[in-house]
Protein backbone atom coordinates (compact mmCIF):
# COMPACT_ATOMS: atom_id res chain seq x y z
CA UNK A 1 0.00 0.00 0.00
CA UNK A 2 1.15 3.39 -0.98
CA UNK A 3 -0.27 6.39 0.92
CA UNK A 4 -0.38 9.96 -0.30
CA UNK A 5 -1.26 13.09 2.02
CA UNK A 6 -1.41 16.71 1.22
CA UNK A 7 -3.51 18.90 -0.46
CA UNK A 8 -2.47 17.24 -4.25
CA UNK A 9 -3.28 14.02 -2.95
CA UNK A 10 -6.88 14.10 -4.92
CA UNK A 11 -5.05 15.25 -7.98
CA UNK A 12 -2.43 12.42 -7.58
CA UNK A 13 -5.20 9.80 -7.84
CA UNK A 14 -7.07 11.38 -10.67
CA UNK A 15 -3.84 11.79 -12.47
CA UNK A 16 -2.34 8.06 -11.83
CA UNK A 17 -5.91 6.81 -12.07
CA UNK A 18 -7.98 8.64 -15.21
CA UNK A 19 -10.52 5.87 -15.99
CA UNK A 20 -12.47 7.05 -12.83
CA UNK A 21 -13.53 10.42 -14.17
CA UNK A 22 -13.72 11.67 -10.64
CA UNK A 23 -12.87 10.83 -7.22
CA UNK A 24 -13.66 7.81 -5.92
CA UNK A 25 -16.80 7.83 -2.93
CA UNK A 26 -15.01 8.71 0.17
CA UNK A 27 -13.77 5.53 2.60
CA UNK A 28 -14.95 2.96 0.04
CA UNK A 29 -12.78 0.82 -2.07
CA UNK A 30 -12.56 1.32 -5.64
CA UNK A 31 -11.08 -0.60 -8.22
CA UNK A 32 -8.78 1.55 -10.54
CA UNK A 33 -6.50 0.68 -13.54
CA UNK A 34 -3.18 2.73 -12.92
CA UNK A 35 -1.39 4.33 -15.48
CA UNK A 36 2.57 6.22 -15.60
CA UNK A 37 3.04 9.64 -15.78
CA UNK A 38 6.23 9.92 -17.16
CA UNK A 39 4.81 11.78 -19.75
CA UNK A 40 2.03 13.41 -21.43
CA UNK A 41 0.85 10.76 -23.61
CA UNK A 42 -2.69 9.85 -24.75
CA UNK A 43 -4.11 7.46 -21.82
CA UNK A 44 -4.37 4.86 -24.81
CA UNK A 45 -0.67 5.26 -25.09
CA UNK A 46 0.19 4.72 -21.84
CA UNK A 47 1.76 2.45 -19.71
CA UNK A 48 -0.46 0.44 -17.79
CA UNK A 49 1.19 -0.14 -14.37
CA UNK A 50 -1.35 -2.02 -12.26
CA UNK A 51 -4.73 -3.20 -11.72
CA UNK A 52 -4.91 -2.27 -8.01
CA UNK A 53 -7.77 -0.50 -5.71
CA UNK A 54 -7.53 2.91 -3.87
CA UNK A 55 -9.18 4.29 -1.42
CA UNK A 56 -10.28 8.37 -0.85
CA UNK A 57 -9.65 10.21 2.75
CA UNK A 58 -10.63 13.49 2.24
CA UNK A 59 -9.32 15.84 5.14
CA UNK A 60 -9.69 16.44 8.09
CA UNK A 61 -11.41 13.01 8.43
CA UNK A 62 -8.25 10.68 7.53
CA UNK A 63 -5.17 9.50 9.98
CA UNK A 64 -2.96 12.79 9.27
CA UNK A 65 -6.32 15.41 9.22
CA UNK A 66 -4.81 15.86 5.49
CA UNK A 67 -6.35 15.01 1.84
CA UNK A 68 -4.63 10.92 1.45
CA UNK A 69 -5.01 8.67 -1.18
CA UNK A 70 -3.61 5.18 -1.25
CA UNK A 71 -3.16 2.70 -3.48
CA UNK A 72 -3.36 -0.61 -2.97
CA UNK A 73 -1.02 -2.50 -5.30
CA UNK A 74 0.11 -5.80 -6.00
CA UNK A 75 3.68 -6.53 -4.21
CA UNK A 76 6.25 -6.74 -6.69
CA UNK A 77 9.13 -5.05 -6.75
CA UNK A 78 8.30 -3.67 -11.02
CA UNK A 79 4.78 -2.44 -9.77
CA UNK A 80 6.09 -0.41 -6.88
CA UNK A 81 8.91 1.01 -8.03
CA UNK A 82 6.57 2.30 -11.27
CA UNK A 83 3.86 3.44 -8.94
CA UNK A 84 6.67 5.47 -6.75
CA UNK A 85 8.25 6.65 -10.29
CA UNK A 86 4.80 7.92 -11.12
CA UNK A 87 4.27 9.55 -8.35
CA UNK A 88 7.64 11.44 -7.95
CA UNK A 89 6.99 12.66 -11.68
CA UNK A 90 3.76 14.90 -9.92
CA UNK A 91 4.63 18.34 -9.82
CA UNK A 92 4.44 18.87 -5.20
CA UNK A 93 4.88 15.39 -4.40
CA UNK A 94 8.13 14.70 -2.54
CA UNK A 95 8.89 11.37 -0.70
CA UNK A 96 7.85 10.92 2.76
CA UNK A 97 10.23 10.52 5.70
CA UNK A 98 10.42 8.55 8.38
CA UNK A 99 7.05 8.81 10.60
CA UNK A 100 6.14 11.64 8.66
CA UNK A 101 2.55 10.77 8.19
CA UNK A 102 1.96 10.14 12.30
CA UNK A 103 3.97 13.08 12.62
CA UNK A 104 1.61 15.78 10.26
CA UNK A 105 -1.37 13.30 12.48
CA UNK A 106 0.55 14.93 15.63
CA UNK A 107 0.51 18.39 14.04
CA UNK A 108 -2.87 18.23 13.07
CA UNK A 109 -4.48 17.19 16.78
CA UNK A 110 -5.37 13.82 15.17
CA UNK A 111 -3.40 12.53 18.14
CA UNK A 112 -1.00 13.02 21.22
CA UNK A 113 2.60 12.09 21.08
CA UNK A 114 1.77 8.95 23.58
CA UNK A 115 0.07 7.55 20.57
CA UNK A 116 2.65 8.30 18.30
CA UNK A 117 4.82 6.64 20.22
CA UNK A 118 2.34 3.63 20.59
CA UNK A 119 2.46 3.50 16.71
CA UNK A 120 5.81 2.79 16.54
CA UNK A 121 6.03 -0.13 19.83
CA UNK A 122 3.53 -1.36 17.50
CA UNK A 123 4.91 -1.14 14.59
CA UNK A 124 8.13 -2.96 16.50
CA UNK A 125 5.85 -4.85 18.78
CA UNK A 126 7.22 -8.63 18.88
CA UNK A 127 4.94 -10.61 21.50
CA UNK A 128 1.75 -10.37 22.61
CA UNK A 129 2.27 -8.15 25.64
CA UNK A 130 3.95 -5.46 23.51
CA UNK A 131 1.14 -5.68 21.56
CA UNK A 132 -1.56 -5.24 24.02
CA UNK A 133 0.78 -2.57 25.68
CA UNK A 134 1.23 -0.45 22.68
CA UNK A 135 -2.27 -0.91 21.48
CA UNK A 136 -3.68 0.00 25.26
CA UNK A 137 -1.50 3.48 25.31
CA UNK A 138 -2.50 3.98 21.18
CA UNK A 139 -5.88 3.84 22.61
CA UNK A 140 -5.28 6.78 24.77
CA UNK A 141 -5.11 4.92 28.23
CA UNK A 142 -1.99 7.29 29.29
CA UNK A 143 -3.01 10.34 27.87
CA UNK A 144 -6.31 10.49 29.59
CA UNK A 145 -4.49 10.14 32.40
CA UNK A 146 -2.15 12.79 32.34
CA UNK A 147 -5.24 15.13 30.46
CA UNK A 148 -7.05 14.66 33.41
CA UNK A 149 -4.37 15.30 35.76
CA UNK A 150 -3.18 18.35 33.85
CA UNK A 151 -7.08 19.56 33.79
CA UNK A 152 -7.15 19.18 37.78
CA UNK A 153 -3.72 21.18 37.97
CA UNK A 154 -5.24 24.10 35.86
CA UNK A 155 -8.51 24.33 38.14
CA UNK A 156 -6.09 24.53 41.43
CA UNK A 157 -4.27 27.33 38.96
CA UNK A 158 -7.60 29.04 38.62
CA UNK A 159 -8.21 29.30 42.39
CA UNK A 160 -4.11 30.26 42.79
CA UNK A 161 -4.54 32.77 40.51
CA UNK A 162 -7.57 34.18 41.86
CA UNK A 163 -5.87 34.71 45.02
CA UNK A 164 -3.25 37.11 43.56
CA UNK A 165 -5.27 38.96 40.91
CA UNK A 166 -8.26 39.81 42.99
CA UNK A 167 -5.96 39.95 46.66
CA UNK A 168 -8.22 42.84 47.44
CA UNK A 169 -11.54 40.87 47.19
CA UNK A 170 -12.75 38.14 49.98
CA UNK A 171 -11.27 34.98 48.98
CA UNK A 172 -13.04 32.17 50.55
CA UNK A 173 -10.06 30.38 52.79
CA UNK A 174 -11.69 27.09 52.41
CA UNK A 175 -10.68 27.50 48.45
CA UNK A 176 -7.01 27.38 49.27
CA UNK A 177 -7.35 24.59 51.54
CA UNK A 178 -9.10 22.62 48.77
CA UNK A 179 -6.41 23.69 46.28
CA UNK A 180 -4.04 22.61 48.52
CA UNK A 181 -5.65 18.86 49.11
CA UNK A 182 -6.04 18.51 45.25
CA UNK A 183 -2.66 19.18 45.00
CA UNK A 184 -1.58 16.57 47.79
CA UNK A 185 -4.15 14.32 46.03
CA UNK A 186 -2.18 14.68 42.88
CA UNK A 187 0.75 14.15 43.68
CA UNK A 188 -0.17 11.12 45.87
CA UNK A 189 -0.98 9.28 42.76
CA UNK A 190 1.75 10.40 40.35
CA UNK A 191 3.85 8.97 43.29
CA UNK A 192 1.95 5.48 42.80
CA UNK A 193 2.03 5.73 38.93
CA UNK A 194 6.18 5.93 39.70
CA UNK A 195 6.12 3.17 41.74
CA UNK A 196 5.67 0.37 38.71
CA UNK A 197 9.77 -0.86 38.91
CA UNK A 198 9.69 -0.11 35.70
CA UNK A 199 7.26 -2.34 34.30
CA UNK A 200 5.84 -0.65 31.40
CA UNK A 201 9.45 -0.08 29.71
CA UNK A 202 10.75 -3.95 30.83
CA UNK A 203 7.39 -5.05 28.57
CA UNK A 204 8.28 -3.04 25.96
CA UNK A 205 12.07 -3.51 25.68
CA UNK A 206 11.84 -7.11 27.07
CA UNK A 207 13.18 -8.85 30.54
CA UNK A 208 16.71 -9.62 30.57
CA UNK A 209 17.75 -13.48 32.06
CA UNK A 210 21.27 -14.17 32.92
CA UNK A 211 23.05 -16.92 32.88
CA UNK A 212 25.65 -17.45 35.55
CA UNK A 213 27.49 -19.99 37.22
CA UNK A 214 31.18 -21.92 37.63
CA UNK A 215 33.03 -22.38 34.11
CA UNK A 216 31.82 -25.81 31.92
CA UNK A 217 28.49 -26.07 34.18
CA UNK A 218 26.34 -25.91 30.62
CA UNK A 219 25.76 -22.11 30.52
CA UNK A 220 26.15 -21.56 26.72
CA UNK A 221 24.92 -25.35 26.14
CA UNK A 222 21.97 -24.40 27.84
CA UNK A 223 21.69 -20.90 25.76
CA UNK A 224 22.00 -22.93 22.76
CA UNK A 225 19.33 -25.81 23.94
CA UNK A 226 16.75 -22.42 24.58
CA UNK A 227 17.31 -21.05 21.48
CA UNK A 228 17.22 -23.78 19.58
CA UNK A 229 20.32 -23.09 17.19
CA UNK A 230 24.14 -22.76 17.80
CA UNK A 231 24.32 -19.67 19.26
CA UNK A 232 27.78 -19.83 21.51
CA UNK A 233 30.91 -21.74 21.09
CA UNK A 234 30.62 -25.26 23.99
CA UNK A 235 33.83 -26.63 24.45
CA UNK A 236 35.20 -28.63 27.28
CA UNK A 237 37.97 -25.98 27.58
CA UNK A 238 37.22 -23.96 30.87
CA UNK A 239 37.04 -20.23 30.42
CA UNK A 240 35.57 -20.46 26.84
CA UNK A 241 32.94 -17.82 27.24
CA UNK A 242 34.88 -14.43 27.14
CA UNK A 243 32.44 -12.12 26.39
CA UNK A 244 28.10 -11.67 27.25
CA UNK A 245 26.25 -13.31 24.26
CA UNK A 246 22.44 -12.03 24.03
CA UNK A 247 19.69 -13.70 22.41
CA UNK A 248 15.65 -12.80 22.23
CA UNK A 249 13.36 -15.12 23.37
CA UNK A 250 9.15 -14.99 23.47
CA UNK A 251 8.23 -16.73 26.56
CA UNK A 252 4.36 -16.64 27.37
CA UNK A 253 4.00 -13.60 25.22
CA UNK A 254 7.10 -11.43 26.80
CA UNK A 255 9.83 -10.73 25.15
CA UNK A 256 12.95 -11.58 26.89
CA UNK A 257 16.73 -11.78 26.16
CA UNK A 258 18.79 -14.09 27.20
CA UNK A 259 22.59 -13.27 28.21
CA UNK A 260 25.16 -15.91 28.38
CA UNK A 261 28.39 -15.02 30.51
CA UNK A 262 31.64 -15.82 31.44
CA UNK A 263 32.07 -19.11 34.17
CA UNK A 264 32.64 -17.18 37.36
CA UNK A 265 36.26 -17.41 38.90
CA UNK A 266 39.27 -16.27 39.89
CA UNK A 267 41.95 -15.83 36.80
CA UNK A 268 45.25 -14.28 36.05
CA UNK A 269 43.67 -14.02 32.85
CA UNK A 270 43.15 -10.33 32.00
CA UNK A 271 40.78 -11.00 29.44
CA UNK A 272 38.95 -13.72 31.01
CA UNK A 273 38.53 -11.20 34.25
CA UNK A 274 36.84 -8.65 32.23
CA UNK A 275 34.49 -11.45 31.15
CA UNK A 276 33.55 -12.13 34.72
CA UNK A 277 33.36 -8.50 35.67
CA UNK A 278 31.08 -8.26 32.85
CA UNK A 279 29.36 -11.28 33.52
CA UNK A 280 28.87 -9.98 37.65
CA UNK A 281 27.52 -6.14 36.04
CA UNK A 282 25.11 -8.78 34.07
CA UNK A 283 23.69 -10.64 36.87
CA UNK A 284 23.35 -7.48 39.06
CA UNK A 285 21.18 -5.81 36.39
CA UNK A 286 19.11 -8.58 35.18
CA UNK A 287 15.01 -9.73 35.75
CA UNK A 288 16.46 -13.21 36.77
CA UNK A 289 18.96 -15.21 37.00
CA UNK A 290 19.91 -18.47 36.32
CA UNK A 291 22.90 -20.00 38.12
CA UNK A 292 24.14 -23.22 37.11
CA UNK A 293 25.65 -26.06 39.12
CA UNK A 294 26.39 -29.27 38.26
CA UNK A 295 26.55 -32.41 40.28
CA UNK A 296 28.65 -33.06 42.92
CA UNK A 297 28.25 -29.03 43.73
CA UNK A 298 28.13 -28.85 47.75
CA UNK A 299 29.45 -26.31 49.77
CA UNK A 300 29.53 -23.40 46.91
CA UNK A 301 25.67 -23.18 46.13
CA UNK A 302 25.09 -19.09 46.18
CA UNK A 303 22.81 -17.54 48.53
CA UNK A 304 19.61 -17.26 45.59
CA UNK A 305 17.44 -14.34 46.08
CA UNK A 306 13.60 -13.76 44.66
CA UNK A 307 15.02 -12.93 41.27
CA UNK A 308 17.01 -16.05 40.48
CA UNK A 309 16.26 -19.84 40.34
CA UNK A 310 19.04 -22.46 40.68
CA UNK A 311 19.25 -24.77 37.82
CA UNK A 312 21.17 -28.47 38.46
CA UNK A 313 22.82 -29.07 35.25
CA UNK A 314 23.59 -32.35 34.02
CA UNK A 315 21.12 -34.23 35.71
CA UNK A 316 21.73 -37.78 33.32
CA UNK A 317 24.90 -38.24 35.45
CA UNK A 318 23.60 -37.73 38.39
CA UNK A 319 23.63 -40.65 40.69
CA UNK A 320 20.57 -42.71 41.82
CA UNK A 321 19.32 -41.12 44.79
CA UNK A 322 22.04 -38.52 44.54
CA UNK A 323 21.06 -35.16 47.20
CA UNK A 324 19.68 -32.31 44.97
CA UNK A 325 20.48 -29.10 46.63
CA UNK A 326 16.93 -27.11 47.80
CA UNK A 327 15.38 -25.44 45.32
CA UNK A 328 17.26 -26.33 42.44
CA UNK A 329 15.89 -27.75 39.47
CA UNK A 330 17.57 -30.92 37.77
CA UNK A 331 17.59 -30.24 33.85
CA UNK A 332 19.79 -32.28 31.66
CA UNK A 333 20.55 -30.07 28.36
CA UNK A 334 21.80 -33.43 26.62
CA UNK A 335 18.55 -35.28 27.22
CA UNK A 336 16.05 -32.45 27.67
CA UNK A 337 14.88 -33.78 30.64
CA UNK A 338 13.67 -30.78 32.48
CA UNK A 339 13.64 -27.81 30.19
CA UNK A 340 9.78 -27.87 29.69
CA UNK A 341 9.57 -27.21 33.53
CA UNK A 342 12.60 -24.50 33.34
CA UNK A 343 10.87 -22.74 30.64
CA UNK A 344 7.39 -22.96 32.71
CA UNK A 345 9.44 -21.39 35.38
CA UNK A 346 11.23 -18.70 33.59
CA UNK A 347 7.70 -17.76 31.98
CA UNK A 348 5.85 -17.88 35.58
CA UNK A 349 8.40 -15.43 37.07
CA UNK A 350 8.24 -13.27 34.44
CA UNK A 351 4.21 -12.87 34.51
CA UNK A 352 4.42 -12.59 38.26
CA UNK A 353 6.56 -9.19 37.49
CA UNK A 354 5.23 -8.11 35.17
CA UNK A 355 1.80 -8.27 36.78
CA UNK A 356 -1.54 -7.35 35.30
CA UNK A 357 0.10 -3.77 34.16
CA UNK A 358 -0.19 -4.03 30.31
CA UNK A 359 -4.05 -5.53 30.96
CA UNK A 360 -5.28 -3.07 33.43
CA UNK A 361 -3.84 0.47 32.26
CA UNK A 362 -1.03 1.29 30.12
CA UNK A 363 2.42 1.72 32.67
CA UNK A 364 5.66 4.38 32.13
CA UNK A 365 6.66 3.14 28.62
CA UNK A 366 9.97 5.52 28.21
CA UNK A 367 12.17 7.28 29.90
CA UNK A 368 10.86 10.78 28.46
CA UNK A 369 7.80 9.93 30.37
CA UNK A 370 8.86 8.83 33.65
CA UNK A 371 11.61 12.20 33.80
CA UNK A 372 8.45 14.59 33.04
CA UNK A 373 6.36 12.99 35.83
CA UNK A 374 9.51 13.66 38.27
CA UNK A 375 9.63 16.92 37.15
CA UNK A 376 5.92 17.37 37.68
CA UNK A 377 5.74 15.87 41.23
CA UNK A 378 8.91 17.66 42.48
CA UNK A 379 7.03 20.96 41.60
CA UNK A 380 3.79 19.90 42.95
CA UNK A 381 5.83 19.08 46.54
CA UNK A 382 7.15 22.97 46.04
CA UNK A 383 4.07 24.74 45.66
CA UNK A 384 2.82 22.43 48.45
CA UNK A 385 5.05 23.43 50.76
CA UNK A 386 5.21 26.98 50.00
CA UNK A 387 1.77 27.42 50.21
CA UNK A 388 1.84 25.27 53.53
CA UNK A 389 4.23 27.36 54.79
CA UNK A 390 2.30 30.95 53.84
CA UNK A 391 4.53 32.19 51.11
CA UNK A 392 3.85 34.36 48.53
CA UNK A 393 1.09 32.82 46.00
CA UNK A 394 3.04 33.96 42.95
CA UNK A 395 5.26 31.32 43.62
CA UNK A 396 2.93 28.44 44.86
CA UNK A 397 1.54 29.34 41.35
CA UNK A 398 4.64 29.62 39.48
CA UNK A 399 5.36 25.83 40.74
CA UNK A 400 2.05 25.02 39.41
CA UNK A 401 2.61 25.99 35.75
CA UNK A 402 5.63 24.52 36.01
CA UNK A 403 3.59 21.28 36.84
CA UNK A 404 1.44 21.40 34.46
CA UNK A 405 4.08 22.20 31.29
CA UNK A 406 5.63 18.71 32.36
CA UNK A 407 2.76 17.17 32.36
CA UNK A 408 1.95 18.72 28.55
CA UNK A 409 4.98 17.83 27.48
CA UNK A 410 4.21 14.07 27.59
CA UNK A 411 1.26 14.16 25.54
CA UNK A 412 2.41 17.16 23.24
CA UNK A 413 0.09 19.98 24.43
CA UNK A 414 2.93 22.48 25.64
CA UNK A 415 6.56 22.91 24.49
CA UNK A 416 7.82 20.03 22.68
CA UNK A 417 8.93 21.15 19.54
CA UNK A 418 12.62 20.37 20.79
CA UNK A 419 11.64 16.13 21.17
CA UNK A 420 9.97 15.90 17.78
CA UNK A 421 13.02 14.97 15.90
CA UNK A 422 13.89 12.59 18.21
CA UNK A 423 10.62 10.98 18.46
CA UNK A 424 10.15 10.54 14.51
CA UNK A 425 13.37 9.64 13.78
CA UNK A 426 13.36 6.05 14.46
CA UNK A 427 9.93 5.61 12.94
CA UNK A 428 9.60 3.32 9.43
CA UNK A 429 8.63 5.09 6.11
CA UNK A 430 5.50 5.83 5.67
CA UNK A 431 4.31 5.24 9.64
Amino acid sequence: MVRVSGPRAGMALTSLAPDLGALPPPRYATRAVLYASESNMERETKERIDDALVLWFPGPASFTGEDVVEFHIHGGHAVLDSLITSLGAITGLVPAGPGEFSRRAFENGKMDLTAVEAIADLVDAETAAQRRQALAQMGGALARRYDDWRARLVKSMAFAEASIDFAEEDIPDDLARQSIAALKDLASEIDQHLKDDGIGERIRSGFRITLTGAPNVGKSSLLNALAKRDVAIVSDIAGTTRDVIEVPMDLGGYAATLVDTAGLRESDDVIEQEGVRRARDQAASADIRLHLIEPGTSGDVPMMDGDALLVLNKSDVLEANAAVPDGALPVSVKTGAGMTELIERMTTHIQSLAGNQAAASAPLTRARHRTALEDCRAALRRAISNAEAGMDEEMMAEDMRVAAQALGRITGRVDVEELLDRIFRDFCIGK
